[in-house]
């Protein structure tokens, strides 16, 4: 397997006064809300006809491959400032199948990271789902399964959201857990529709408990789109998951999300205002850089200026695909976040 070395100096981790550095593998982790990724083809057990060649958006070939070659070129370059390979494992959400992600991770611009996927297929009446994206070179899955989402009107409306995708695997020889999530909107309103979050927050939450109940030190990554800010109720109370790591409990996630927030930098904007609906958040095992494997070293919002509208009114807004049913020939409405974790080779002078 072919190791990537990421020389740092001395200054950026204050190692010593003398002109020692270290050495560190590198592996980069993300999510990407990938906005409406379907086929063409109309499914009878779905709402997608807006999404066919006949629908309101003529939605056909040629805009599905716009679409594909868009968001190639935006997971080719997501971590390549740390990485030439990018990308170790990206977390999606809105695609419809596991057809579209097949031809997305086979457009030229991505074949030759050899990208697998693991996919989620649930019953969200939108019909879009969840997936995790990974590279072989650096992650293997060992498990996989969807958690579902019983949402408080389900037994009345029958109304389903997406599942929650849960991976177990290695990331070279650290075990570690993974969920994908993309919790219910806030259709409704944010209050109206909070008690949905917090059931999905729960169904997390509840299985982070039992792998940590045998495993206290046990690696967790939990990513989304939560249609919720860090700062929000399903964050800090459902998950347990808080941005200063001083006041960090056993079981807590840390999430350094709501720092990019407060600066006024966010990932989605609506009526002027931003939000940090897409997050990763980590078990506390991966802050300690003393460790034999991979620790948290940085976080970042991947928004380049070609992601962002150029002018007009929602200047610096992502870019999206829709403008109604009109197609703008965007990117998607949210921008991707990414972490950097590193791993300890050896020491030279």
């Amino acid at each position: 397997m072919k190791k990537l070395l990421f020389i740092l100096s001395v200054l950026q981790f204050s190692l010593s006064a003398s002109s020692q550095v270290k050495r560190y593998q590198v592996a980069v982790i993300g999510f990407y809300n990938l906005e409406n990724l379907y086929d063409t083809i109309d499914n009878p057990l779905i709402n997608d006809d807006d999404f066919t060649p006949t629908g309101v958006k003529k939605y056909g070939t040629a805009i599905f491959k716009d679409k594909l070659t868009k968001l190639a070129k935006v997971i080719s370059e997501i971590g390549t400032t740390y990485t030439d390979n990018g990308l170790s494992i990206l977390g999606v959400a809105e695609i419809e199948n596991d057809t579209v992600l097949q031809f997305l991770v086979q457009h030229p611009v991505l074949q030759k990271r050899n990208y697998h996927i693991v996919h989620a297929s649930s019953k969200d009446a939108r019909g879009v789902d969840v997936a995790l994206i990974y590279n072989p070179a650096y992650f293997i899955p060992i498990e996989a399964q969807k958690l579902f989402v019983a949402l408080p009107s389900n037994s009345k409306d029958g109304y389903f959201t997406r599942d929650i995708l849960y991976c177990k695997g290695l990331l070279h020889t650290d075990t570690v857990h993974i969920y994908v999530s993309h919790w219910p909107s806030r259709r409704g309103g944010q209050e109206r529709s909070d008690p949905a979050r917090m059931a999905a927050a729960g169904v997390c939450r509840k299985h982070i408990d039992s792998i940590q109940a045998k495993n206290p030190a046990a690696k967790l990554i939990v990513m989304g789109d939560m249609n919720d800010d860090p700062g929000d109720e399903s964050i800090r109370e459902g998950l347990r998951a808080k941005a200063k790591k001083e006041e960090l409990k056993p079981g807590d996630l840390f999430n350094p999300w709501g720092s990019w927030l407060q600066k006024g930098v966010g990932t989605l904007a609506h009526k002027d205002r931003w939000g940090l609906f897409d997050q990763v958040m980590l078990s506390q095992s991966w802050l300690d850089k003393t460790s034999a494997g991979f620790h948290f070293f940085r976080d970042h919002i991947f928004n380049p200026p070609y992601l962002a509208e150029y002018s007009g009114r929602f200047k610096g807004y992502p870019m999206r695909t829709w403008e109604g049913n009109r197609y703008r020939g965007g990117y998607s409405d949210h921008f991707p976040v990414y972490m950097v974790f590193l791993r300890h080779i050896a020491d030279y002078q």
